[in-house]
């Protein structure tokens, strides 16, 4: 029976990590899905040469910011709705990998630490509620648009109330 319960136990942490998108760059680096893995199986959605960009076209192009703006824009919804507040402007980079279909499989973040400004700086409970709401908004949200390969996209972002 305690052989039971253990590996119960032991599978739902696993498939509960195995189920985490969000997570930070540094925490990232220490699994199988640092951000340079991701980038050899994940290719840019944009480039300044448009041959290494899965977008090419400008029409292409402003569908994919808008659907990265309509995500920004959802997910700070889904926050609201969950009363997470920042408290303070907050800056972040952003890097989400999408699969052909649109699912978003992987959103590293990593937020600026400021010394000048340790206000602006998150605690470890602000940061660990933002990755718990962060993983349960991308639990069933689909990117605004899709490719015939997987692609990434990245950006600085800065959230607020």
């Amino acid at each position: 029976m305690k052989n039971f319960y253990l590996l119960t136990v032991l599978l739902f942490a696993f498939f509960g990590k195995a189920q985490q998108k969000a997570i930070s760059f540094e925490e990232a680096k220490k699994t199988s899905h640092s951000a340079e893995v991701l980038d050899k199986a994940y290719k840019s959605a944009l480039h300044s040469d448009a041959k290494l960009a899965v977008f090419k076209t400008e029409q292409e192009q402003e569908q994919l910011v808008k659907a990265y703006t309509k995500l920004l824009q959802d997910f700070g919804t889904f926050l609201k709705q969950h009363n997470f507040s920042w408290q303070h402007t907050r800056r972040c980079f952003n890097r989400i990998y999408i699969n052909k279909t649109g699912d978003i499989d992987y959103f590293l973040y990593q937020f600026n630490s400021n010394k000048e400004h340790s206000e602006e700086n998150m605690t470890p409970i602000q940061v660990k509620e933002f990755e718990r709401l962060l993983n349960l908004f991308l639990q069933d949200y689909r990117f605004g648009v899709s490719a015939n390969e997987n692609f990434a996209q990245c950006s600085p972002v800065v959230y607020k109330d």
